[in-house]
C-alpha cells in the first residue's frame, strides 16, 4: 500500500508567499482602488473586496489540492495557513503605506487604497481586522470546497461566481429584464423581481442569496438532468435524437433573432464587435489553426477591406484626394473588397512561401506596419486621406417587410443602429463558420492539417504546399476583408489609427484561448478576451493585464483552449494516456 507523504509545510509555505504577492500587486496597481466604486452586494460587498477575497479562495483551494492529498487535516489547515500569511502580508502593506510614503514609489499605494482595503472605516485598525478575517476566511472556504464531492464543489462555485458577475453587471442585467417583460407587456412584474433581486447599486442581500440558490440548483439539476438524458437517448431512435436538436436549434434561432429587442441597444453594439473579431478570428484560424502558418499582420487585410469599402461607397471624400466618390450601394462594393483583400492575401502570400514559424511571423508582423503606415502617410494622401481619414460610408440597405393602412409592404431600410446591423454582423459569422467548417473536412483542409504538422512530409505525400498555402493566406484575407467591410459600414468613417497591431493581437489571442483549429472555439475566445472587457469598459486600463494573465492561466492550466479541437486536444494530452506500465513489487505480486 502506497505511503501518503506528510504535512508539506514548505511547499505550503511557498504557495502562501505567492498568494500574498498576488494581493500586494493588485492593490499596488490600482484595481482594488478602481474596483471599489462598484458594489457586487450593495453596501456589503465590493467588487475591489471581492477580487481579494476570490483570490484568497483560489489560492486556498489550489493548495490543499497540492498538499493535502484529501486529507481533510492537511486540506483545511493548508488553508488557513494561506489566509493568515497573506493577509499578514497585506496587512503590512496598509500599515506601511503612509508612514512610508509608499506613493513616492507605487502611485497607487494612496489613502484611496488605504480606505478601499478598510472599507473607508476611520479606524484603520478595525477594518483591517475585519479584512483580514474575511481573508483568512475565504482560504478556509477555499480548501473546504476542495474536500466537497464533485457535484457540490462545482455547484458551490457556480453560485460564487453567479453572485460576483450577476452582481458586477447588475445595471446591464436591470436593462434586460425591462426589456423581456416589456415585450411580454408586464412592466409590473419587472419592477416586482428587480426590486427582490437588485438594490440601488448591486444586488440586495437577498438577491445575492437567491442568485446562489438558483445556480447551486441549477447546477445540481443539470447534472441529473445530463445523467438521464445519457440513459435515455441511448435507447431513443435515431430519428427522436433528430427531431431534439432540431428543436434545440429551433429555439436557438428565435433567440438569436430576438436577441437585439431583449438585450438593447448597448449590448447589441458589444455584441456586433465580438461578431466582427469573431469573424477576423474565423480567418486567422484557417491560416494559423488549420494551416500553420503564424500571421502577425492580419490586421492588413481587415484594413484593406474597410478601405476599398470607404473608398466605393463614400459620399464625403476628403477635399485633398484626388479620387472621385464612386458612390456604390454597400451590396455591390461587399464583394469587391472582399476580392481585394483576397488578392492581398495572396500577394503576402507568394514572398514567404519558404518561411517558416518565427520568420514567418516577423514578415507578416512588418507587412502589417506597412499598411498601417502607407495608409497614414502623406504619400497616399491624396489617394485614400491620409491621417483625415474617410467619411461617409455608405451603410448597408435591405428589402424590409413593414405593415402600414392595414396592408403589408416591401420598403428599403438602411441599417443604421446597432441592433439593426447586429443581422448582418451574425449572418456574416454564420456565412464564415460554414465555409471554415467545409473546408476543415475537405481536400483543401486535410492538406492543411497535414502542413501543419509537418511541412517536409505533406510534400513528400504529394501536397503542393504552394496551393495551400495560397489559399489559406487568400481564404484568410478574404474574412477580415469582409470583416473590415462591415465595420466601415458600422462606423460611417475610418481612420488608420483604427488599424494598429493590437488589432491582430488580440484576433491570435482570442483563437489561442479559445482553441487554436476550433470553430467553437474563435467565438468562445471572442466572447471572453472581447464581450467581456467592453461589459466592463470603465475598467479598460486593466485589459492587457488581465489578457497576460489570462494567457498565462490558460497556458499552464488549459493549454488547448476552453473549447479545443479534437486533434489538438489529443496531441496535448497525449502524455496522460501514456501511463507506464506498473511492474509487480514482491509485496504485490
Amino acid at each position: 500500500m502506497e505511503k501518503q507523504p506528510g504535512f508539506q509545510l514548505t511547499a505550503i509555505l511557498k504557495m502562501s508567499l505567492l498568494a500574498g504577492a498576488v494581493l500586494i500587486y493588485l492593490s499596488v496597481v490600482g484595481m482594488v482602488e478602481a474596483f471599489s466604486t462598484r458594489d457586487i452586494i450593495y453596501k456589503t460587498l465590493s467588487l475591489s473586496v471581492a477580487l481579494l477575497l476570490t483570490s484568497n479562495l483560489v489560492f486556498g483551494y489550489l493548495t490543499a489540492r497540492r498538499t493535502s492529498y484529501e486529507n481533510k487535516v492537511y486540506a483545511i489547515l493548508s488553508g488557513l495557513i494561506v489566509g493568515v500569511v497573506s493577509m499578514a502580508m497585506l496587512s503590512v502593506l496598509v500599515l506601511i503605506a503612509e508612514p512610508f510614503n509608499l506613493r513616492a514609489v507605487l502611485v497607487n499605494a494612496s489613502t484611496a487604497m488605504v480606505k478601499a482595503l478598510t472599507f473607508n472605516n476611520e479606524n484603520v485598525m478595525q477594518g483591517l481586522a475585519i479584512l483580514v478575517m474575511l481573508g483568512i476566511a475565504s482560504s478556509v472556504m477555499g480548501s473546504v470546497i476542495y474536500l466537497l464531492p464533485p457535484l457540490w464543489r462545482r455547484a458551490v462555485l457556480a453560485g460564487l461566481i453567479a453572485i460576483v458577475a450577476v452582481g458586477t453587471l447588475s445595471e446591464l442585467l436591470d436593462d434586460v429584464v425591462t426589456n423581456i417583460f416589456d415585450l411580454l407587456g408586464n412592466k409590473r412584474a419587472a419592477k416586482t423581481l428587480l426590486k427582490i433581486f437588485f438594490s440601488k447599486k448591486g444586488l440586495s442581500s437577498t438577491g445575492s442569496m437567491l442568485v446562489f440558490g438558483l445556480s447551486f440548483g441549477l447546477t445540481v439539476l443539470k447534472r441529473w438532468q445530463q445523467e438521464r438524458r445519457e440513459q435515455s437517448s441511448a435507447r431513443l431512435p435515431e430519428k427522436t435524437q433528430q427531431i431534439i436538436k432540431l428543436v434545440y436549434l429551433a429555439l436557438l434561432v428565435v433567440l438569436m433573432v430576438f436577441l437585439p429587442q431583449i438585450v438593447g441597444s448597448y449590448l447589441s453594439e458589444i455584441v456586433v464587435t465580438v461578431a466582427i473579431f469573431t469573424l477576423m478570428g474565423f480567418g486567422l484560424n484557417i491560416v494559423v489553426g488549420f494551416a500553420g502558418l503564424l500571421d502577425l499582420g492580419y490586421v492588413a487585410f481587415f484594413a484593406i477591406g474597410a478601405y476599398t469599402m470607404a473608398l466605393l461607397t463614400s459620399t464625403q471624400l476628403p477635399q485633398t484626394t484626388e479620387l472621385v466618390g464612386v458612390s456604390m450601394s454597400f451590396w455591390a462594393a461587399l464583394p469587391i473588397a472582399v476580392g481585394i483583400s483576397a488578392l492581398w492575401g495572396i500577394f503576402l502570400g507568394v514572398p514567404v512561401l519558404r518561411m517558416r514559424g518565427d520568420y514567418l511571423a516577423i514578415v507578416t508582423l512588418g507587412f502589417g506596419e506597412i499598411i498601417r503606415v502607407l495608409a497614414l502617410s502623406n504619400f497616399l494622401q491624396p489617394k485614400i486621406g491620409g491621417a483625415q481619414g474617410i467619411l461617409g460610408v455608405t451603410k448597408p440597405v435591405v428589402l424590409w417587410l413593414q405593415h402600414e393602412d392595414k396592408k403589408w409592404l416591401f420598403t428599403n431600410l438602411e441599417l443604421k443602429t446597432s441592433q439593426e446591423l447586429y443581422y448582418l454582423a451574425i449572418v456574416a459569422c454564420l456565412l464564415a463558420a460554414f465555409i471554415a467548417w467545409r473546408l476543415r473536412d475537405s481536400r483543401a483542409g486535410r492538406s492543411w492539417m497535414a502542413m501543419r504538422e509537418d511541412e517536409d512530409v505533406a510534400e513528400a505525400m504529394g501536397i503542393n504546399l504552394i496551393k495551400s498555402k495560397l489559399l489559406a493566406f487568400a481564404t484568410g484575407g478574404a474574412f477580415s476583408g469582409l470583416a473590415g467591410a462591415i465595420f466601415a459600414a458600422k462606423l460611417g468613417s475610418i481612420y488608420p489609427h483604427s488599424f494598429n497591431l493590437l488589432i491582430s493581437i488580440n484576433v491570435l489571442c482570442l483563437i489561442i484561448v479559445g482553441g487554436i483549429g476550433s470553430l467553437p472555439g474563435v467565438v468562445i475566445g471572442a466572447i471572453a478576451l472581447v464581450g467581456l472587457p467592453e461589459l466592463l469598459r470603465e475598467f479598460s486600463e486593466f485589459r492587457l493585464l488581465i489578457f497576460g494573465a489570462l494567457l498565462v492561466t490558460m497556458m499552464l492550466v488549459k493549454p488547448e483552449g476552453f473549447w479545443p479541437a479534437a486533434a489538438q486536444k489529443r496531441e496535448l494530452h497525449e502524455h496522460e494516456s501514456e501511463a507506464p506500465e506498473v511492474l509487480p513489487t514482491p509485496e504485490t505480486a
